[in-house]
């Protein structure tokens, strides 16, 4: 999340919903106000298309839904509706509404600079409000390295580290893989930008 669009008037969520199917960026919606999300880096979609792609084939014929960024979460009993990276939900309420799910048993976000601190601070707040989510994962895109966050039965959060050459475990799905195979094809450590000199005049 990035910043506030200050010019624009508190917005219902009705209204919310209207507006942005107008916008080219993706908005978050926090108690009538609306945020931009920031872009991410080829390493970035590259991570999160690994995941989407790794659970849609283990998830297929489960009658759960794997979705990707362009899929709202509502946060439970509040005006707010977030944009994760990667979201399942295998909750049977989640299948009446067309803008966004309520119930995911599993959130993933990929950590970029400009959000890693709302991701682990404001945005699991938000997250764990829902009773459904069992496993909240934070993606780091600077090394290997992946940090889940999974409920226990007394409803506190257990939090475990995975680094190369580890087996990622998703209980939540049932899901397993090298953490390898969520790094594929990453390119760690480009510039940011190649100082493109051409002269287009």
């Amino acid at each position: 999340m990035i910043a506030l669009k200050e010019c624009l008037p508190n917005f219902t969520p009705e209204e919310y919903f209207a507006w942005e199917e107008l916008q080219l960026e993706r908005h978050e919606y926090i108690d009538g106000k609306v945020y931009g999300m920031s872009g991410g880096t080829v390493d970035h979609g590259n991570i999160a298309g690994n995941f989407l792609a790794l659970l849609k084939v283990h998830l297929r014929g489960s009658g759960c839904r794997t979705l990707n960024s362009d899929c709202r979460v509502a946060i439970v009993e509040a005006a707010k509706y977030v944009y994760p990276d990667l979201s399942v939900t295998c909750d049977e309420r989640d299948r009446v509404t067309s803008q966004y799910i309520t119930y995911p048993c599993l959130v993933v976000e990929v950590l970029s600079p400009g959000t890693e601190a709302y991701d682990r601070g404001q945005k699991f707040k938000m997250y764990r409000r829902n009773p459904c989510l069992q496993e909240y994962v934070l993606v780091s895109v600077d090394v290997m390295e992946i940090e889940l966050f999974r409920r226990t039965e007394g409803g506190d959060w257990r939090i475990i580290n995975y680094q190369e050459g580890d087996v990622v475990e998703l209980r939540s799905v049932g899901f397993s893989c090298r953490i390898e195979e969520v790094y594929d094809d990453v390119l760690f450590n480009l510039p940011i930008s190649p100082g493109v000199t051409e002269d287009f005049g």
